[in-house]
């Protein structure tokens, strides 16, 4: 067993939210082996294969291939769901103008923004559930997921507030102007009344793959999916349609779908699409954690404030917030950049190239949740080598898979873009952008699953650590000097202009060759601690 395992802290927090875990068969069975002997006959020895030494949940007795196979192919499928409430939103607004798509695109970041509640909690609930899962300490899970439902909720109704009423100003900062600063503050707010649903759907699905059920997740978010495309296609009153550049270089769109609903809501249509989606999978993860169909249940004396439990999910969450709230900030920096070249069109390339990527980094996604599980629960069984060896294998999962999409990018950009956009200036500027980003594809798998996993592990702290050194040491640095672009200061602070003092003016190109590179430095930061190994080590 690993010190994590029988350390004081660990016992008493488990005697003070519960008593003894709902024990399986099979944990008994486990259990006794090791109490009075198994097939060996010797006592303390479990029955359970070296290489499966989990003993509760849906994991316990799989070998590690079968571990990582039932983990990731739900997540896979469900990651691919998940970029397609993007994808739609995206295609819908571009078939109605350029200007709803750059508020779809400047949208998209206070998006990412809404997620982050659902997503840190998420983490924090993952490296929690399984390692009490891996440990056969059911209550443990049980009040955790409790307790992250109840911040979940209660974190995304504070967001929402301020989302809704700063949805002007931050329209402003992104140098919107007439329709697309119209169309971006209707869709923002409409969507910021989903943000509590959205955080219970999020941080209730991590408690389900925490638990080592990453099926109802998929599940959930095929409904979602559903939902979203169904009821935004419905309102918003568009045809679908796809587009190319044809020998001549003429911009030529052919329609495959025709709309015919009478519906013409546009942007508004496609936020309440969005809206009702998030709030079916909320009520849907809320109603399989109640039935307990996942391996861990979420019970009424559960919702109670639990304080021990409640600083634990924030100790662990916390530093995954900071992390992601530098990465979501430095890229809406990226996305002003964008906006301070003021060139019609060229936030919405800049945001359709970001959608076509998503789908690149899915199988990276999908492996590193598969490893933060495993990573969890190798650990809480105390079989920390076997926790490394498994971050190592979805690893090379995901760089073999993500380098096809990087070979795909760069032999056939243009249909790619087509696919996405019916607007010509978006098959103009998107794909040399999108053939930039194959060209990183191997690395960013590397530092994707890496870091991912070690979050499962709970080094969430080191994982900031290194995010914001690369974010803001790196990233924005050199996606700056290589666009060339002037800053814009805002009213309340001072307003002017900063004028870029480096040589390059390469524009969008640049920008996105300065992301890629960084994409390439921290995955050997990522690496580095990897190597280190402390990551095995961290108390949660």
């Amino acid at each position: 067993m690993s010190p994590e395992a029988s350390s004081p802290d660990q016992s008493g927090e488990f005697e003070s939210i519960g008593g003894a875990p709902e024990e399986s068969g099979r944990g008994r069975e486990v259990d006794a082996a090791r109490a009075g002997g198994g097939a060996s006959g010797k006592p303390g020895v479990a029955t359970l294969r070296p290489d499966a030494p989990i003993r509760s949940g849906r994991l316990a007795g799989l070998t590690m291939w079968q571990a990582i196979f039932v983990l990731s192919w739900p997540i896979l499928v469900e990651s691919f769901m998940a970029s397609l409430v993007g994808f739609v939103d995206t295609l819908l607004s571009a078939a109605i103008s350029v200007a709803a798509t750059d508020a779809i695109g400047g949208a998209s970041y206070i998006m990412w923004f809404l997620n982050l509640i659902g997503l840190a909690l998420g983490v924090g609930a993952t490296a929690m559930i399984s390692r009490a899962i891996g440990k056969g300490r059911r209550a443990v899970a049980d009040a955790t997921t409790g307790q992250t439902m109840l911040l979940a909720f209660t974190l995304g109704a504070v967001v929402a507030a301020i989302v809704f009423a700063l949805a002007p100003e931050i329209s402003r900062m992104l140098q919107l102007e007439g329709e697309a600063q119209e169309s971006f503050i209707v869709y923002l707010r409409i969507c910021a009344l989903g943000v509590p649903a959205l955080g219970v759907f999020g941080s209730g699905a991590a408690c389900c793959r925490g638990a080592g059920d990453s099926l109802r997740p998929l599940i959930i978010m095929v409904i979602v999916n559903a939902v979203n495309i169904v009821v935004s296609w419905v309102l918003c009153g568009v045809d679908i349609a796809v587009s190319r550049m044809d020998e001549t270089g003429e911009f030529v769109s052919r329609t495959i779908i025709a709309n015919p609903f009478g519906f013409d809501m546009g942007i508004r249509g496609i936020a309440i699409g969005t809206l009702t989606a998030w709030i079916a999978g909320g009520l849907i993860v809320l109603w399989w954690l109640v039935r307990g169909s996942s391996g861990v249940r979420l019970k009424k004396s559960r919702l109670k404030p639990h304080w021990i439990t409640m600083r634990r999910l924030i100790r662990v969450g916390l530093p995954n917030f900071i992390e992601t709230f530098g990465m979501w900030f430095g890229n809406f920096l990226i996305l002003l950049f964008v906006g301070w070249m003021a060139a019609p069109g060229l936030l919405g390339a800049h945001i359709v190239a970001i959608r076509v990527e998503a789908f690149s980094f899915l199988p990276g996604f999908a492996m590193g949740l598969a490893a933060a599980t495993l990573a969890g629960q190798y650990i809480g069984a105390g079989a920390p080598h076997l926790a490394r060896i498994a971050i190592l294998r979805c690893t090379a999962i995901a760089a073999g898979l993500m380098g096809l999409f990087g070979v795909a990018f760069m032999l056939f950009p243009n249909k790619i873009v087509g696919l996405f956009s019916q607007q010509p200036e978006h098959m103009e500027l998107a794909p040399p952008i999108i053939f930039i980003a194959g060209m990183v594809q191997i690395p960013f798998a590397i530092m994707l699953v890496l870091r991912t996993g070690m979050r499962g592990a709970g080094d969430t702290k080191v994982a900031m650590i290194l995010t914001w050194t690369a974010t803001y040491g790196i990233r924005l640095p050199l996606a700056y000097a290589l666009c060339g672009v002037d800053i814009i200061l805002p009213g309340w602070l001072g307003g002017g202009v900063i004028v870029n003092p480096f040589p390059f003016d390469y524009g969008l190109y640049g920008l996105w060759i300065g992301l890629c590179l960084e994409i390439v430095i921290r995955a050997m930061l990522f690496g580095g601690r990897f190597l280190h190994g402390g990551w095995s080590r961290v108390k949660v």
